[in-house]
């Protein structure tokens, strides 16, 4: 708190940062209690009465929030079941999974649903205290959900929301205490593990290109005129779920290939230790070179520092507060953030990005909790005008962006305003989900669902509703009313939520594995690439690096997927 109030947190020296973050919330070596590691680093001052609300209202708002819930779950069940994603307006579907990164829908695709939102929603079932329906929801999808199928994913997507919905769920249906799933053998493991397997057809030819494709069929691999590009979140935001399922199946390729990936990202950073947006996939050069904290590059940052809470590599730690501080430096404007060139660091770009919204969370989760605070209110101020958050809107002049007009049931704003309740415990957060609430119901709420906002100004309506509505949006907002809730008693407490909003398990036991569990002569240190040079600060072409995790990966492949992902002898 003393820390906080002097200044901003993040400029404390990283030792002494460390050294006391493990004295207040770290008893013994590398103990993280919970997701919340650094909620306490610094209590708000504010008048806990200015919003005062009574014990019967959170209450009542809980169970307007699981209303909502059930009013969307519901609709998905009955009019676009066990397709991918509901269509509230026409109260029918769509196979979404194959559009998500703006993929064009392919006409003569024969592709039905894996169920997305359905798998996606699975730990929000748990959340809300439906026992029963988790444990039906849980069975159809371990007997019907297969993923051989013919469809081409956008890598990201595919990790976040199916990866990370079945490895969540199979945490909660494994743990004993919790008794949501009596008898439970690890299915939902065994078809992560599948999944894994068909994603980490992306890493092939890593002999000649630096990245993961962005882009990745479940049954063929990659095709063979597959795009090269790539956004940095595309890379960054894989850590997570790929290192837990390593944890879970004892196989480190997952957890090995994408911090292989984070280390060359790392190495293309600019002179002023800022990122790009896109990038070449394969040579490593920059294709877009806004930097911000948004579209593109947002979980980027949010998975370096939830990589070191969950796998305790002090590198993790290292390279978030270096980008953290650079972005501080260089984009922060007022309680704004602006893209800029990652090299000069001329604005470009001087506009609210909704993507932007989960920031104020990490910044709770960093211990910056006055910047939090501070850039909350502001973001706030955006949705109070519009009874929504715009995907962008110009800071300048303070109107709509002329197209990126609509609202997409985005979660971000209402997962910073759960992170700074808990932190805080000031009551004008508690409002802030109210309003919320108040505004998705008179504007999005339709007879079969919720519908995406198209234009936030005329309020017209979209026919879709997002995966991510349930599994995330309604998660948060359910949580910030429920103070009882599971997650926030004493022995459930140790989990990190994913940028997806799914539960992963902490535990010590994972620090020491993933210390210890390199492959040898597996591991590329940053000082073994190639330098870059300094005018443009990328790659000029792929550097002939050597690695060892291929051979590891070519026998998987062989052993486990064989023919049916068309991997060659030269591959992976």
């Amino acid at each position: 708190r003393q820390h906080r109030q002097q200044g901003v947190w993040a400029r404390r020296p990283l030792e002494e940062r460390d050294a006391a973050c493990r004295a207040l919330y770290c008893p013994g070596p590398m103990r993280l209690p919970c997701v919340l590691l650094l909620l306490t680093l610094g209590a708000t001052s504010a008048d806990p009465h200015d919003s005062y609300m009574s014990r019967k209202e959170i209450d009542e708002m809980r169970e307007n929030v699981k209303e909502m819930f059930y009013h969307g779950y519901d609709s998905y069940m009955k009019y676009a079941f066990p397709h991918d994603e509901l269509k509230p307006l026409s109260a029918t579907h769509t196979d979404s999974l194959a559009e998500l990164g703006n993929a064009k829908k392919h006409e003569g695709s024969t592709y039905e649903g894996v169920a997305m939102t359905l798998i996606d929603s699975l730990d929000t079932l748990a959340v809300i205290g439906n026992k029963t329906e988790f444990q039906k929801a849980v069975r159809w999808v371990v007997e019907n959900v297969s993923f051989d199928v013919d469809v081409r994913v956008n890598l990201f997507e595919a990790n976040i929301r199916l990866l990370g919905g079945l490895l969540s769920a199979h945490h909660l249906a494994s743990d004993e205490k919790l008794n949501l799933m009596p008898g439970y053998q690890d299915e939902l493991l065994a078809l992560a593990h599948d999944l894994g397997n068909r994603l980490l057809a992306a890493f092939k030819d890593r002999y000649n290109r630096l990245f993961p494709y962005a882009w990745v069929n479940l049954k063929s691999g990659v095709d063979a005129n597959e795009v090269s590009d790539t956004c940095t979140a595309g890379v960054g935001t894989l850590i997570l779920e790929f290192g837990l399922l390593s944890h879970y199946t004892g196989d480190y390729v997952f957890y090995h290939v994408t911090k292989q990936a984070l280390d060359r990202l790392w190495k293309l950073k600019s002179g002023k230790a800022l990122f790009g947006n896109t990038l070449d996939g394969r040579t490593g050069i920059w294709t877009n070179h806004n930097a911000g904290i948004g579209a593109g590059i947002d979980s980027f940052y949010e998975y370096l520092f939830k990589a070191y809470i969950m796998f305790g590599d002090d590198r993790f730690k290292n390279m978030f507060y270096t980008t953290y501080n650079a972005v501080i430096d260089n984009l922060k404007s007022g309680p704004w953030y602006v893209e800029a060139d990652m090299n000069s660091a001329r604005p470009t770009h001087i506009q609210f990005n909704s993507l932007q919204a989960f920031w104020p969370g990490l910044q709770v989760l960093v211990g910056d909790l006055d910047q939090a605070i501070e850039t909350q209110d502001a973001f706030f101020s955006v949705w109070e005008r519009y009874g929504a958050l715009p995907e962008r809107y110009l800071l300048k002049s303070q109107i709509l962006h002329s197209t990126e007009r609509y609202y997409p049931l985005r979660p971000e704003i209402v997962e910073s305003t759960y992170y700074l309740y808990r932190a805080t415990k000031d009551p004008k957060y508690l409002r802030m989900g109210q309003v919320m609430w108040e505004s998705l119901n008179n504007h999005s709420r339709v007879d079969h669902g919720y519908a995406s906002i198209r234009d936030v100004k005329s309020k017209t309506l979209e026919d879709h509703m997002t995966s991510f509505f349930l599994a995330e949006l309604c998660k948060y907002l359910y949580l910030l009313f429920d103070p009882d809730n599971f997650l926030h008693q004493e022995g459930h407490d140790r989990f990190l939520f994913t940028t997806e909003g799914h539960i992963l398990p902490l535990s010590t036991l994972l620090h020491d594995e993933m210390l210890g569990a390199s492959l040898p002569d597996s591991e590329e240190s940053l000082e073994d690439l190639p330098a870059l040079p300094e005018e443009t600060y990328t790659c000029a072409k792929p550097p002939e690096l050597p690695s060892p995790i291929d051979v590891v990966m070519k026998r998987i492949w062989r052993d486990r997927v064989g023919e049916d992902l068309g991997v060659s002898g030269g591959g992976v």
